[in-house]
């Protein structure tokens, strides 16, 4: 059967209350100390003074040059010591013999304990044991008129008044010491309930169970999860959410500005209202984005936001709304292909081939591009590859995808280039109207790519043109199609990234023109 542990609110409980007791004894003891300490100090004071005043008593100095000089000093000595509340007040001679003693029978005998200090002219204060017993005593020289040493003044009190005097004190010290352990373990008490209150009166070990599954909820998700305290600056950043940010290394305590992109996330991160699927670019990624408040006990704490990749499924929508677009064209030629296929039948029956082939040539293929054309102006297969897909597209939309007869493609152009041509073709194909022109010019050299479309639609105005590149701006109508105002969007991180330019102006075929310039890496 397996043991169980000790419940978080009795451990903390009786692990407070253990220090408590241990830190109120351990200062108990430091205080019976200094009071020991402060109780023999007070009685080295008054012995010293004591004996010094003795020593200096000029009776007692007087008494010396006496026959019986006992007969003097004894009952002044008495006097003294009643007076001044100590043990025994002896005065000796410059050989040790007492002359006074609070047992007069030892009158006339030598001191037990040696005088030399005294008898040297030292004053002497310090502990020891005579016939009285173990005492704390002091010793001063007597001196006589001329200064010459004739005798000791020894004035003690025995250590076991120095005990009783302490024991004294004691009953009120443990007084206050076991109040202040009473209050130290209502405060362990109190402490242990609002710990228990705060962790939600989980133990250690479901807590820990707790972060590690949240830990592996939170890394194993498909989609990115950002939190934001209230300084802004990363809590938590998951796996899918550091993959989406293009991010290496673990960004959570730095600010969020630092991290992520300023008028994407940034900005809806700071915004004040919870806010979902939106669409948001990071980096050349594009997101649907979801803003949420994070609150604790009602208390706003901070914001997290959660990230799912819709790259994939921008280009999948774009193609939706061009196959949409694709089949209200086809329905609106049906009538129109089927006056063809008369025209056809007639040249056929009037046995006039060679005028059937060539109307078939002029209104099946004129004014798209070829792989005959491309072949003589592009030595990039992905890049023709594109170039033909997209006229295609075009064509089934009743569009012409032109290529200028000044492109000369001799390398491969490179990813970045095939995302900005394809994006201006597609928005300049949904720009024009059926029967509408898109020219495509496309030159590289070592020092970079430069990307011209141009189209014959109603162009870009003057005051869109300074923020048709930003997200979610477009100038085409947005009814039933998704994701627009992204493509221009991409555009402008690419060139960005690249410290390339774009420039849109007018174009010679009555529509917009947009001119892209990629520099090599190291040329600017």
């Amino acid at each position: 059967m397996p043991r169980r542990s000790v419940p978080l609110g009795v451990s903390l409980l009786v692990l407070q209350v253990v220090i408590v007791l241990v830190t109120t004894c351990a200062a108990g003891l430091l205080a019976a100390k200094l009071q020991s300490d402060r109780i023999r100090e007070a009685y080295k004071d008054r012995m010293l003074s004591v004996a010094e005043s003795v020593a200096r008593l000029p009776t007692v100095v007087d008494a010396f040059d006496e026959p019986q000089p006992a007969e003097t000093i004894q009952p002044l000595a008495e006097l003294i010591r009643k007076a001044s509340n100590v043990t025994y007040v002896v005065v000796t001679d410059r050989n040790g013999v007492r002359y006074a003693h609070p047992d007069p029978k030892r009158i006339g005998e030598r001191v037990s304990t040696d005088p030399g200090s005294a008898l040297s002219g030292n004053v002497f204060v310090g502990t020891e044991t005579g016939t009285l017993g173990t005492s704390l005593r002091a010793k001063v020289p007597i001196r006589a008129d001329d200064g010459q040493i004739i005798g000791m003044a020894s004035v003690g009190v025995l250590e076991s008044r120095l005990a009783a005097d302490l024991a004294e004190d004691l009953p009120e010290l443990i007084g206050w010491l076991a109040a202040a352990a009473l209050v130290g373990v209502l405060g362990a008490a109190l402490v242990t309930q609002l710990v228990r209150r705060r962790t939600f009166k989980l133990e250690p070990a479901e807590i820990a169970q707790l972060l590690e599954t949240r830990d592996a909820m939170l890394h194993g998700i498909r989609e990115g999860v950002v939190g934001i305290d209230e300084r802004e600056r990363l809590a938590l950043v998951n796996d899918e959410a550091m993959r989406l940010l293009g991010l290496t290394d673990d960004p959570t305590g730095r600010p969020a500005g630092e991290v992520l992109d300023d008028g994407g996330l940034l900005d809806l991160a700071r915004g004040g209202d919870d806010v979902a699927d939106r669409l948001v670019l990071a980096g050349e990624r594009v997101l649907v984005a979801n803003r949420m408040t994070a609150k604790t006990q009602g208390r706003p704490v901070g914001v997290v936001l959660t990230l799912r990749d819709r790259t994939e499924l921008h280009d999948a929508l774009r193609q939706l709304d061009g196959q949409r677009t694709v089949t209200e064209v086809l329905r609106a030629q049906a009538h129109e292909f089927s006056n063809h296929l008369h025209v056809i039948g007639g040249l056929v029956e009037l046995d006039r081939r060679a005028e059937a082939v060539a109307y078939i040539e002029r209104v099946g293929g004129a004014g798209s591009i070829t792989s005959d054309i491309i072949e003589g102006a592009v030595a990039d297969p992905a890049l023709a590859a594109l170039l033909l897909a997209k006229s295609s597209t075009a064509h089934e939309r009743g569009v012409a995808l032109r290529l200028a007869p000044e492109t000369t493609v001799a390398t491969r152009t490179g990813d970045d280039a095939l995302t900005v041509l394809g994006n201006l073709v597609d928005n300049a194909v949904d720009a024009v109207p059926t029967g509408g022109t898109v020219r495509v010019l496309v030159r590289s050299s070592p020092d970079g790519v430069r990307v011209v479309v141009d189209d014959d639609g109603p162009g870009v105005a003057e005051s869109q043109r300074g923020r048709i590149f930003t997200l979610g701006v477009s100038s085409k109508a947005t009814d039933g199609a998704h994701g627009r105002g992204i493509g221009l969007a991409l555009v402008s991180r690419v060139v960005t990234r690249r410290s390339g330019r774009v420039r849109i102006s007018d174009s010679e075929l009555g529509g917009a023109s947009f001119d892209v310039w990629l520099p090599e890496a190291g040329v600017r």
